[in-house]
């Protein structure tokens, strides 16, 4: 869907907008999937992306089909008033596809808990009622679920516990490196230093630092919300290459920041043990030969940063359902959820003799697979009648 519409601005301008919502597959269930607001949205990324959350959904188990859109504008440009009306006018134009049942909205880049309450207020005034389960990623005001917020990092570092028990690695004292310490980067950070992993490098848009001892990661966080959500400046570990992230010897890399960061030019350079995708596409398909000739196991996207669909399927589950789950409750199930794919994933790849990614790809396609060929005989028997 290609939608175009127009709001006035505060300065009584009426400016047009182009948004997208892209509905790859509902063959396992409603149809799931972020918007994005950025310059950079165009209608193959948004095909991409949505095509990503049907395998993500699919290789955890999660009864969602894949979707996504996106809004081209800047949001750092336009107030709150502004984001409110692009949200809801998006929404109105949406309003028969969007649904509980049928595609449930998410929080991706530029958006957060603000939009996703617009968007269930616009499409409730449409409907006549309140409908919470329309979308994820609300306020908890507004029927959010607890742990929404670091359910992806949550879910990166339980993952990255798991890869190291499957390389008999001990996580204490383990050095680990992270691209990217925006809300993926900096909750993973978090959550392995808690279980007493050495988080020895970290970076972001503004710079890179790294402590052979370990970076104090709580004072970190701490300095990154004083500085406007920057680490630039940090003066307790000592300034490198950005780009030298990437290569230091240690036992996890976790790149959280964008896609395509290890090509086939630089994939020789890893020295990692262990490479987690906290990010979409972090690892080219040109580097993935590369990484596995020198032993360096991938733990693929779909699988490494599931946390955040799943604990989004919490969210939709608990409103559709009426109810509130503790914390605990939680992360109890993410952490169930989680180490049973992460175990699917590698049995597959271990009898087959081919690298998780594949193993992950596999299981994914199969259920979609079966699920849709079920589908399909359901559609074509009704245009038969029995005598």
């Amino acid at each position: 869907m290609v939608v175009n519409f127009s709001i006035v601005l505060d300065n009584g301008k009426r400016q047009n907008f182009e948004g997208y919502r892209i509905i790859h597959n509902t063959a396992l269930g409603p149809s799931k999937g972020g918007i994005r607001y950025d310059t950079g949205v165009h209608l193959n990324e948004v095909k991409a992306l949505a095509a990503w959350m049907t395998w993500k959904s699919a290789v955890t188990g999660i009864p969602f089909g894949g979707a996504k859109g996106g809004i081209i504008c800047d949001p750092s440009l336009h107030s709150k008033t502004e984001l409110e009306k692009i949200t809801r006018a998006y929404t109105k134009a949406l309003a028969d596809i969007f649904g509980p049942e049928k595609d449930v909205p998410a929080p991706d880049m530029g958006t957060g808990p603000d939009e996703m309450g617009w968007l269930m207020d616009e499409f409730s005034l449409a409907h006549g009622k309140t409908v919470h389960a329309v979308v994820t990623g609300k306020h908890l005001h507004s029927g959010g679920s607890l742990g929404r917020v670091e359910a992806t990092g949550k879910g990166v570092s339980i993952i990255t516990l798991l890869a190291l028990k499957h390389l008999k690695i001990r996580p204490y004292k383990t050095t680990v490196a992270i691209q990217g310490f925006g809300n993926v980067g900096l909750h993973t950070a978090l959550f392995l230093y808690q279980k007493g992993l050495t988080i020895v490098a970290v970076s972001d848009i503004s710079g890179a630092f790294y402590d052979a001892e370990g970076i104090n990661i709580p004072e970190l966080i701490l300095y990154y919300n004083l500085n406007n959500k920057s680490i630039k400046g940090y003066t307790k570990a000592t300034v490198i290459e950005p780009e030298k992230i990437l290569s230091l010897a240690v036992d996890v890399l976790i790149p959280a920041a964008k896609e395509d960061v290890i090509t086939k030019e630089n994939a020789a350079t890893i020295q990692a043990k262990i490479i987690i995708e906290a990010a979409n596409g972090p690892v080219s398909s040109g580097a993935d030969a590369i990484l596995h000739q020198n032993n360096v196991l991938v733990v693929p996207d779909i699988l490494a940063n599931a946390g955040g669909v799943t604990v989004s399927y919490f969210e939709w589950l608990q409103n559709s359902l009426s109810e509130s789950w503790r914390m605990h409750q939680i992360n109890t199930r993410l952490e169930h959820i989680l180490t049973k794919s992460f175990e699917s994933v590698f049995a597959v790849a271990a009898k087959r003799q081919v690298t998780p990614r594949i193993a992950a790809y596999i299981i994914a396609l199969q259920k979609v697979a079966i699920n849709q060929e079920v589908n399909d005989v359901t559609i074509d028997s009704s245009k038969y009648k029995l005598n």
